[in-house]
């Protein structure tokens, strides 16, 4: 192994939490990202050599029929697709890894490798491109970074003034931060430097990491293309190339900047691409970033959910939503520890809904783009250790967010889209655990309601008759007016209680499989009611009935 030195509470009801903004995310400036950056032409005769296939198959994985290999693919839903894709690994030990990286496995206690691991180690080891489809919570993290510390062992040291051997491009602040976790803790073990540069926090520290030299460095697209532009830092050492999560990146318009930073590295490296999602843009920066690569994919083929969610879709409107959202918090928090995340559409609604929760007492805590890198740690630190167990954020938070025990997902709005809504709800039921999904529906949500029935019916989820009804008035023309009846419940919030709505899911559909109430929370159900009749005072319903009056007579 290689040795080079040393790797780089409040009460509920606290003061609510203000503090500065920090402008957009890094990447959506104005004007032309890595404008400053020139397409280099490489010439790989003159570019040194480097290995990349270290891979030796272990006597157990040569002895694995193909027969047997199909019924383990088979078992852990592993689709694979490519020329020369390596036989899966079932066991640790058989991929060979260092006795650092084995003593820190055996230190966390895993017991076998993940799917997507067990399938991904012995491609990346083998110096293949790869794309790697699989759900968050899958693994996927330890999937490329095992293998980066191979590669890393087998390149000639770095030299003064060179850049990373191996770049982790990352979607979000908040992702970026947790591979360094993970990374620094195997990197340290063997020896390695690794350093995570984001923007929204000081340029400082992050240039004097870089400037001691790291072998990995996890990235964001803009902060990236900052120090690429200002020249403190170079990818001429690059050699190993990993894109995390591309299809959020993609979703947040980094599609400018990671074409930008590609140019900068040399084309015959190593390319690990990682999508929960496999749309035809994802399919494109393959196509364009990948040569000869094999495609793993985790789980079915189509874009699903994870069926340890159980998903239930309250159909309402938009002035329901405060009412019934107290109501499910008052249930959910009977137990102090259900973590829950609350997922709104704009940072404004984030702010005013924290606000008003938390003026009511409610631990809870607002995260979006807008946030001081400080602020957004420290709501995550409170969220994390249960301080502040209520989460509103929006879909800033939606991917990369890891934190193991949430039981809870409330959609407060609907995403624009269905692979925001699978992401959204995939922060509950990490890994093998379980979790609930709740979902506020309106009308105004029309456009996705097919996209959402088909999401429901793949992972055998109970359809709400209502969301049928919306498709049968769309297509009878049937008025907003006309509607309101239908999906209004007639009292707060339509459901008294999770009990209610138990008794209400069973006549439409099958959910024997999985009772709401004793799997999520143990049969405890709380009595809490409120003493004002409403959750947010009465100044609040007066406002809305103004609105309506206002809006009756405008016509």
């Amino acid at each position: 192994m290689r040795d080079k030195g040393n790797s780089a509470g409040r009460k509920f009801g606290a003061p609510r939490f203000g503090g500065s903004r920090a402008g957009p995310l890094s990447g959506k400036k104005f004007g032309n990202p890595g404008e400053k950056l020139t397409k280099k032409k490489w010439n790989l005769d003159e570019l040194p050599k480097f290995e990349k296939n270290f891979y030796q198959e272990h006597p157990d994985v040569v002895r694995r029929t193909a027969q047997e290999v199909e019924q383990y693919r088979s078992s852990k839903e592993v689709t694979v697709r490519g020329h020369n894709c390596p036989k899966p690994i079932i066991n640790f030990y058989e991929a060979n890894f260092p006795a650092n990286v084995m003593e820190v496995i055996q230190r966390q206690n895993f017991t076998e490798p993940t799917a997507i691991q067990a399938q991904g180690w012995p491609v990346a080891l083998s110096g293949l491109d790869m794309v790697g489809v699989a759900q968050t919570g899958s693994g996927k993290t330890l999937s490329y970074l095992l293998p980066a510390i191979v590669h890393i062992n087998h390149q000639p040291f770095l030299e003064r003034g060179d850049g990373p051997i191996c770049l982790v491009l990352a979607p979000t602040r908040e992702l970026a931060q947790q591979v360094q976790q993970v990374a620094a803790e195997y990197s340290r073990a063997c020896r390695l430097k690794s350093t995570c540069i984001y923007g929204g926090a000081p340029k400082g520290p992050q240039i004097r990491d870089l400037e001691r030299g790291v072998e990995i460095c996890i990235a964001t697209p803009g902060r990236l293309i900052d120090f690429l532009e200002a020249g403190k830092t170079n990818l001429r050492r690059c050699t190993y190339l990993v894109l995390d999560e591309a299809d959020r990146m993609l979703d947040m318009g980094f599609e400018p900047q990671i074409r930008k930073i590609v140019d900068q590295i040399r084309p015959d490296r190593q390319t690990l691409m990682w999508s929960a999602t496999w749309p035809k843009e994802v399919r494109q920066l393959a196509e364009d970033f990948l040569k000869e690569y094999v495609h793993i994919n985790i789980g079915a083929l189509e874009l699903s959910a994870n069926h340890n969610i159980l998903q239930i879709v309250d159909v309402c409107h938009d002035v329901e939503k405060d009412d019934k959202l107290i109501r499910l918090m008052e249930e959910i928090m009977s137990e102090k520890e259900n973590k829950t995340i609350v997922f709104v559409e704009t940072k404004r609604r984030c702010d005013d809904l924290t606000r008003k929760m938390r003026r009511d007492g409610w631990p809870a805590m607002g995260i979006h783009g807008d946030k001081s890198q400080q602020e957004r740690d420290w709501v995550l630190n409170e969220f994390k250790h249960g301080k502040a167990p209520i989460l509103i954020a929006t879909d800033v938070a939606s991917r990369g967010l890891d934190v193991e025990d949430v039981k809870f997902v409330i959609n407060y709005d609907y995403p624009n889209s269905s692979e925001d809504y699978i992401h959204r709800i995939g922060r509950t039921a990490r890994s093998t655990k379980t979790g609930t999904a709740y979902t506020f529906f309106t009308p105004n949500n029309i456009k996705q309601v097919n996209d959402l029935i088909s999401v429901l019916r793949e992972a055998n989820q109970a359809i709400n008759p209502k969301l049928l009804q919306l498709i049968e008035d769309r297509g009878s023309g049937r008025s907003r007016g006309d509607r309101r009846d239908r999906y209004s419940a007639g009292k707060r919030g339509g459901f008294s209680s999770f009990r209610e709505r138990e008794n209400f899911e069973r006549t439409y559909g099958a959910l024997g499989k999985r009772d709401f109430g004793a799997k999520a929370q143990n049969g405890a159900y709380s009595t809490q009611s409120f003493s004002n009749g409403t959750p947010f005072g009465n100044g609040f319903f007066f406002i809305i009935a103004l609105y309506i009056v206002c809006y009756l007579r405008t016509g």
